[in-house]
């Protein structure tokens, strides 16, 4: 096996002594030279889901660049490494090489920290860690996982069991919704009404039916379509997996209103194969990415504007207190919080599951068509609002006014 010097799969240039860098020679079955292309061919096995792979780079990325600092080869990450390795995510340092804002990849600027993790993102760092530690010793391109040497690892590494802590308590959603329907001043452009109606639809959307990034993105208008008198979106999931959910009520008002900002008729157009989301252009698409930025710029503007109502009092302490929780939150938040408060709301937890897309899916998957009606029923219970107040959708299933 060639010598090469590890290159990170992205943005620091970082070098590791030659010494460091052959893993163990004997039965290796992939064809890697080095740390980066053995990753590499790992990340190769979540080609299907985009979302899951760039996840998942990000957190072998850092771990390349922290031993590149050390010196160090995935063959010499130790079990006395990993203390140490879980406190730099805490506290990357020194900040200015390891944190800043978003930036190309190719750019000097590039950073692989936003920030220092939280508990809960350290936790998923070492479970991501751990799954590619245990395929690169398949390979056999390291002899061992240290990872399985953790003596607490069950409690460190298993993020199927505890609550879903990150999502927006139901007072800061009231609040957040509120304000996202609070149209821009007199005089306002088409484009700055159009970038309105685009983050209510998009907010609102990813409440009411909870989809990840990447199906917002890969939805087409014709995805949304009638039947026998009920409204359904068909989502291309992980794994692009199909499947089909109910639309509210509201979802499908929403739908409507956005449809008509964007000059198209209300009612949705199972010949009309354009995207779901798009520029202010009104035609192209945004990627997940573009949407990952929108939803966390409205977050950082909505935190500010309950930051200023809570000094000029027009909202509680209280509230103005979870002003933090907002510029925390990410997108994936609202997928928590809609499933979330659907459960508040007693949307039972099968119907939940196939709301979610979660594995079991394709369990209850078969149950859909005889109990097509009960789930419309069911989550018609969701609301944008606390109280029984509808924002004007037509409940009777014809599609939007």
């Amino acid at each position: 096996m060639e010598r090469h010097e590890i290159a990170p799969l992205g943005g620091l240039a970082t070098t590791q002594p030659e010494q460091a860098l052959l893993p163990n020679d004997d039965g290796v079955h992939i064809a890697a030279h080095s740390d980066s292309e053995a990753v590499r061919l790992w990340l190769a096995e979540y080609a299907a889901s985009p979302q899951t792979q760039r996840a998942y780079r990000k957190e072998a990325e850092r771990l390349l660049l922290w031993l590149a600092g050390r010196g160090l080869a995935l063959e010499g990450l130790r079990r006395e490494h990993l203390a140490e390795f879980e406190s730099f995510l805490a506290d990357p340092r020194p900040a200015e090489r390891w944190i800043g804002p978003p930036r190309p990849r190719a750019s000097s600027e590039w950073r692989p920290f936003r920030g220092p993790l939280s508990a809960a993102s350290r936790r998923q760092s070492l479970v991501i860690l751990q799954g590619m530690f245990a395929w690169l010793t398949d390979a056999g391109w390291v002899r061992h996982n240290p990872f399985r040497l953790m003596r607490d690892k069950r409690r460190r590494l298993d993020n199927r069991g505890g609550r879903i802590e990150r999502y927006l308590e139901r007072p800061l959603w009231d609040w957040l919704w509120t304000w996202i329907n609070q149209p821009p001043g007199e005089g306002a452009s088409r484009r700055e009404m159009l970038g309105w109606q685009r983050r209510r639809f998009l907010f609102g959307f990813a409440y009411l039916l909870a989809p990840r990034i990447a199906e917002l993105a890969a939805a087409r208008m014709e995805d949304v379509y009638l039947i026998e008198g009920g409204w359904w979106w068909r989502v291309t999931g992980k794994g692009d997996k199909r499947v089909e959910i109910p639309l509210p009520p509201e979802a499908l008002a929403l739908l409507g209103e956005w449809r008509q900002a964007l000059e198209l008729a209300a009612a949705p157009d199972s010949r009309d194969s354009g995207p779901l989301l798009r520029g202010l252009d009104g035609k192209r698409g945004l990627g997940d990415n573009q949407l990952y930025r929108l939803i966390k710029s409205a977050f950082a503007e909505a935190a500010g504007a309950l930051e200023a109502a809570g000094v000029r009092g027009d909202v509680a302490p209280p509230l103005a207190a979870m002003a933090p929780r907002l510029r925390q939150a990410s997108p994936h938040w609202l997928r928590h919080t809609a499933l979330t408060h659907q459960a508040q709301r007693g949307v039972e937890l099968r119907y939940l599951a196939m709301t979610a897309r979660h594995a079991r899916l394709d369990t209850t998957a078969r149950y859909l068509h005889a109990e097509a009606e009960e789930w419309q029923q069911q989550v018609s219970r969701h609301s944008l609002y606390t109280d029984s107040r509808r924002s004007g959708a037509d409940t009777s299933g014809d599609g939007p006014v």
